[in-house]
């Protein structure tokens, strides 16, 4: 019998790893949403009494059965100085499927994602992916790595936008970039040195095509390989001499941006 090629046995041993792989969300919100959300693959519930009564009706719904614990020795394995408000969820990670899958749009509505590079700060991403649930974004997509993974840090911080609005963590981000563009996408990348401020990259470029938005991390940035791959940079007009928004201010201004046009 011959032997599986070195690619083929990693690539296997990578997705079994991936299926035994879970996440302890925590939060009374995020807790909720999980809870509510028939697609979430629910593991194990840890809670106090208080907490317990605040979800009655999720855990309910939920058909789980709760451990009850003690407030003062809340015995979920998270971390000790998490805020989980006496509520912690052992889950499985979403599968949202693929780009193709998400990333088509529906009639009549202009396809919209936000594409994150070395955004690794959860409260970033997490606020990212509220606002593009907001304005109806398909995806937020990241690379595999210098990126957030699915952690409850990440859910508490998304309030539970991580529960329904797609995020897609991708091999290899240039790539992702360039199949978006062979969609129909035009790619328009943040940078705050660029000439071209946004809605005039908008008006000028986006016509009735789709819009990709690509933000880098405060600091380094988007690597040059991802500015290569845009289509267009573009900046926020800033008043006075302060010219520099977090990233996700960056995006929600953006997206509103897209939404006017």
């Amino acid at each position: 019998m011959s032997k599986k090629p070195k690619w083929v046995v990693e690539k296997e041993q990578a997705r079994r790893m991936a299926a035994a792989e879970t996440v302890w969300l925590f939060g009374i919100h995020a807790v909720r949403d999980a809870l509510a959300n028939p697609n979430r693959e629910k593991l194990r519930l840890i809670v106090t009494l208080n907490a317990a009564a605040k979800l009655e009706a999720e855990i309910a719904a939920s058909g789980m059965e709760p451990e009850i614990a003690d407030a003062r020795k809340f015995s979920a394995p998270i971390d000790p100085a998490s805020v989980h408000q006496g509520a912690a969820l052992e889950v499985k990670g979403l599968r949202w499927g693929s780009l193709d899958e998400l990333c088509v749009g529906v009639v009549g509505k202009r396809p919209v994602v936000v594409l994150l590079d070395r955004v690794t700060d959860p409260h970033n991403v997490g606020a990212v992916m509220r606002s593009s649930e907001v304005f109806g974004a398909l995806a937020v997509i990241a690379p595999m790595r210098a990126s957030v993974p699915e952690t409850g840090a990440l859910a508490k911080t998304a309030s539970g936008a991580l529960e329904r609005q797609p995020y897609i963590r991708v091999k290899n981000l240039s790539d992702a970039m360039r199949h978006l563009q062979k969609m129909g996408y035009i790619l328009f990348g943040l940078d705050g040195e660029a000439e071209m401020p946004l809605g005039q990259g908008l008006g000028e470029f986006a016509l009735d095509r789709p819009i990709g938005l690509v933000l880098g991390a405060e600091g380094p940035g988007m690597r040059e390989k991802t500015k290569e791959t845009c289509d267009h940079l573009v900046k926020i007009d800033a008043s006075g001499g302060f010219g520099s928004l977090n990233v996700s201010n960056a995006a929600a201004v953006a997206l509103y941006g897209v939404s006017q046009i």
